[in-house]
């Protein structure tokens, strides 16, 4: 049954308002799903105290940090120091969610590119992988990546990936990771099906995003870690494997590149 097949839903906001009331029933059914461990994503670092305290209290939640690149000119700059000094705690796993978004915060793209290198130099520091949002900015992204890159090495996922072949195929030539999300599995977005069906399956990982862009059946409701399966068997078509087998390397990528994340 799929309820045995143990899959991580990599990429989700249980910190909001969303699930306030029943944090512990959505961690519950992710659980009884075969959704045995989820990240949770703050986005703003001034959060990242409640953010922690609900990885602490539920034991298959580890959470991440950053500011988002929608929020950049809004949040004070980060630091280098400041982000390793979260890392610190056993159940941080990842910097960000950080990256470039010129669809909506096109005004704030000089800050939201000072604040990405910052992230990327703290991956690199900290060798814990880099979340990166992408939307309408991909010459930068490409740019800026392969810059920090070069200077120092750090894991990457390219989260909720709905961007450019090109943008794919730079991440995947620098050794990054790309994660499905539900807008893999809408019926128009075969585009998207396409890039991920040319991707090395090693390199492949799964999120809900919730409580945003909920797979179907359960499209235009509120997403939720456990529907992360759906998005799952998706992929696993793409790939034309079982959703046993996907399940599998997807668990394998996502321990490789979230080493911490790893259940001792």
């Amino acid at each position: 049954m799929t309820s045995q097949i143990k899959i991580t839903d990599s990429h989700c906001h249980l910190d909001f308002p969303d699930f306030d009331e029943e944090r512990a029933e959505f961690v519950s059914r992710a659980v009884e799903a075969g959704v045995h461990r989820m990240v949770i994503i703050c986005t703003r670092l001034k959060n990242e105290p409640s953010v922690r305290t609900i990885a602490e209290e539920f034991a298959p939640v580890f959470y991440a940090a950053g500011t988002h690149p929608m929020s950049a000119a809004e949040e004070p700059m980060t630091s280098v120091d400041e982000l390793c000094r979260i890392a610190q705690h056993p159940k941080m796993v990842g910097i960000g969610e950080t990256g470039l978004d010129y669809y909506y915060t096109a005004e704030s793209k000089a800050v939201q590119q000072e604040s990405l290198r910052i992230h990327c130099a703290a991956a690199a520091e900290t060798g814990l992988p880099l979340i990166i949002h992408a939307r309408a900015a991909d010459e930068d992204m490409v740019q800026i990546l392969a810059e920090e890159h070069k200077n120092a090495g750090f894991g990457c996922v390219m989260h909720c990936f709905s961007s450019s072949r090109e943008l794919a195929e730079a991440a995947l030539d620098l050794g990054f990771y790309l994660s499905m999300s539900g807008i893999g599995t809408f019926p128009k977005s075969q585009e998207i099906r396409d890039i991920f069906a040319s991707a090395p399956v090693e390199r492949i990982l799964v999120e809900t995003d919730a409580p945003y862009l909920a797979p179907p059946p359960f499209r235009g409701k509120r997403n939720e870690p456990s529907y992360v399966v759906h998005t799952a068997k998706v992929a696993a078509e793409v790939f034309g494997m079982s959703y046993e087998s996907f399940a599998v390397q997807c668990e394998q990528n996502f321990e490789r590149l979230f080493s911490k994340a790893v259940f001792s």
